[in-house]
């Protein structure tokens, strides 16, 4: 931990105007974790008139710092990674490499390339699943290469719920909230019901509304927002969300917010 704490500060130099993240001292929820990870999305790299160098190089710096801090498993990137121009798309892929802990990242729809240049790039196809020990995590595609907005694949979203049918929780991302809350949702009632019948499905988290940070319920599903970290709209602050899964399976969840008082829209989640 000495070692990694005084790699990551070496670190610190090249991120101009970050300053150290007063971190709470204690979880909200006592208990021994299972995993730790955090979840960001709406970097849009490439925005006009927009640092989004600065967005980039912060985030990545808040999550290195937790990683020596608190500890984070995976981090994943719920879309919107460039802003429309398909050639970023290497860039920001080298930008996220100076990220300390494994990544993964989901489609956007402003991140316009094709199936073949997405999996080239990221090694893996835009609808993807992992696990961590005990528990699965999906990640569903809900746009294309014109930038629509499309519901996630159901067929493909059965598979693969099935396939972690044992697991002890399933946590899913999708860039589009398949309920139309906002004015940027769309209506998905196939994916909906899935999620709501499925007894392990835990949560599902969305970026694309920069101007929600907050949760959301459905057939007894909680779904939550995590603001932005990019762009030139949305939430007053660029942040992050953090999940906590705990070894007697509950698990907590809260928005973070680096520059002020940090933690927002916390949510207990149960067994």
């Amino acid at each position: 931990m000495l070692f990694e704490r005084r790699s990551f500060l070496k670190f610190l130099p090249a991120m101009s105007g970050l300053s150290f993240l007063s971190l709470p001292e204690n979880n909200l929820k006592a208990g021994k974790l299972a995993l730790r990870f955090i979840i960001a999305s709406d970097g849009h790299y490439g925005q006009p008139n927009t640092e989004y160098k600065k967005f980039h190089s912060d985030l990545i710096g808040w999550i290195n710092q937790e990683k020596v801090q608190k500890g984070v498993d995976f981090t994943v990137i719920n879309g919107d990674l460039i802003h429309d121009d398909p050639t970023l798309m290497y860039d920001v892929k080298s930008t996220f490499e100076n990220l300390r802990v494994p990544f993964y990242v989901t489609r956007g729809n402003h991140d316009k390339v094709g199936l073949d240049v997405w999996e080239s790039t990221w090694g893996y196809p835009t609808n993807h699943s992992f696990a961590k020990g005990e528990y699965a995590f999906i990640l569903g595609d809900t746009s294309n290469e014109k930038g629509e907005y499309i519901c996630p694949d159901i067929n493909w979203l059965r598979t693969e719920i099935a396939k972690y049918s044992s697991a002890k929780g399933i946590y899913i991302f999708l860039h589009i909230t398949p309920e139309k809350w906002t004015d940027n949702g769309i209506n998905c009632k196939e994916v909906t019901d899935l999620f709501s019948q499925t007894p392990n499905v835990k949560a599902i988290f969305h970026g694309h509304d920069h101007d929600q940070d907050s949760q959301k319920t459905l057939g007894k599903k909680p779904y939550f927002f995590d603001g932005h970290f990019g762009g030139n709209w949305g939430t007053a602050y660029k942040g992050y969300r953090v999940v906590e899964i705990y070894e007697d399976e509950t698990w907590q969840t809260y928005q973070y917010n680096p520059t002020a008082a940090p933690i927002l829209n916390s949510f207990n989640g149960k067994k």
